[in-house]
């Protein structure tokens, strides 16, 4: 796999989501809730999109407790809001390419705020379809090495034997990457032999990335990024940002 590493964005982020626990558990959260009411129930071996959001909740170490908790309630009464899944797409500076997958109760709200990021720091919200043709959707599963206890052959052993599309490694991280369908056997696979993971969870993979050299417009940009993960509305953010995080 050529072009960009994850794990420089990831290591950037680790100190975030960490002091961040809980608004991390209730997007994720939210994320379940929203695949038992939508996806076919609460037995993840019949709900693909269950399956995966609990992929995603046991990477960003959310308790097991928890995530029964949030499928029995999700199961039963809601909690009087509709939420419903909304992605927006725009450039940030320099053309940078942005996708914002978000779970809203109210999308006049979240459309302003979206809209007020984008104008605010040189970028603008798109149409639907903008930006989205230089991306594909993969699994994305990443495993620390930091230390260097795991062997980088047997690691790429074990995850092309469990399915996976392409890999790659910088020394600190390994990167699998997988079909969307195949996602969750994949992990599954991983996690039985032994393997536990820093994130995993089906994005949006950009084609070719872009580089930032002005110094103020890169500021702008980081400044984007984080006004848009901030937002309780926000799920995931995914970019074409070459030398983001580094």
């Amino acid at each position: 796999m050529s072009g960009h590493s994850k794990w420089s964005t990831i290591k950037r982020k680790k100190e975030k989501i960490d002091s961040a626990r809980a608004k991390v558990f209730t997007k994720i959260g939210r994320e379940i809730a929203i695949a038992v009411r939508e996806g076919g129930g609460a037995d993840p071996a019949s709900n693909s999109k269950l399956r995966d959001c609990i992929a995603k909740a046991k990477a960003n170490n959310v308790p097991n407790d928890n995530i029964e908790r949030i499928i029995k309630k999700a199961s039963g009464e809601n909690d009087g809001k509709t939420y419903e899944s909304l992605t927006y797409e725009g450039y940030g500076p320099c053309g940078i390419a942005v996708i914002v997958e978000t779970l809203t109760d109210n999308r006049n709200r979240t459309a302003a705020d979206l809209r007020h990021y984008f104008d605010k720091f040189g970028g603008n919200l798109g149409t639907t379809g903008c930006v989205s043709f230089m991306f594909n959707e993969k699994g994305v599963i990443v495993i620390e090495n930091e230390d260097g206890e795991l062997d980088e052959d047997q690691v790429m052993e074990d995850a092309l034997e469990a399915g996976c599309t392409d890999f790659q490694s910088d020394g600190d991280a390994f990167e699998v990457y997988t079909e969307p369908s195949d996602f969750s056997a994949v992990v599954t696979a991983l996690e039985d032999k032994g393997y536990s993971f820093i994130s995993a969870d089906v994005e949006q993979v950009p084609d070719t990335y872009t580089a930032i050299t002005d110094e103020e417009a890169a500021v702008k940009m980081q400044k984007l990024l984080d006004m848009l993960e901030e937002n309780d509305d926000v799920q995931n953010v995914f970019h074409n940002w070459e030398n983001a995080d580094e």
